[in-house]
């Protein structure tokens, strides 16, 4: 009979680096979502072009945070190629978060912070899994 040991720890493994990342992805959706409605609702500046400057914003800090208390830096590539794959990662985020973003405000007549909640909330799924399966590979203990 077959020991089911190593896929519960590696399932275990898996659901506390989701929760680990759940919560860095909160604090950097914080700084997204917070900068966003200052600039975007509250000064007026036109909304996809502050999306872009408080997503990219919040990618830095989501992969400080990340490597920090989420990821093995360093397993796949060096320190700046896993920056740049980052933000790579994150280049298609922001896209996907833009296209939200415009569906929901333009077409779906959705409030403003409402469509950016829906955005970001699909986006941190694509990031987490391409993070974790293309750019770190390993998740901390």
């Amino acid at each position: 009979m077959r020991s089911t040991a190593s896929s519960s720890t590696t399932f275990s493994a898996e659901r506390r680096g989701f929760v680990r990342y759940f919560v860095v992805g909160g604090v950097a959706a914080c700084v997204d979502i917070g900068l966003f409605t200052l600039f975007a609702r509250q000064l007026g500046f036109p909304y996809q072009p502050v999306a872009a400057a408080t997503f990219l914003l919040a990618t830095l800090v989501n992969y400080v945070l990340s490597i920090r208390y989420v990821f093995h830096s360093g397993r796949n590539f060096g320190r700046r190629w896993e920056i740049v794959m980052v933000y790579v990662v994150s280049a298609v985020g922001l896209v996907l978060n833009g296209a939200i973003l415009w569906v929901g405000v333009e077409l779906a007549r959705l409030d403003l912070l409402l469509a950016k909640l829906f955005a970001t909330g699909t986006v941190f799924f694509w990031n987490y899994l391409a993070r974790r399966l293309f750019v770190f590979g390993g998740l901390r203990a």
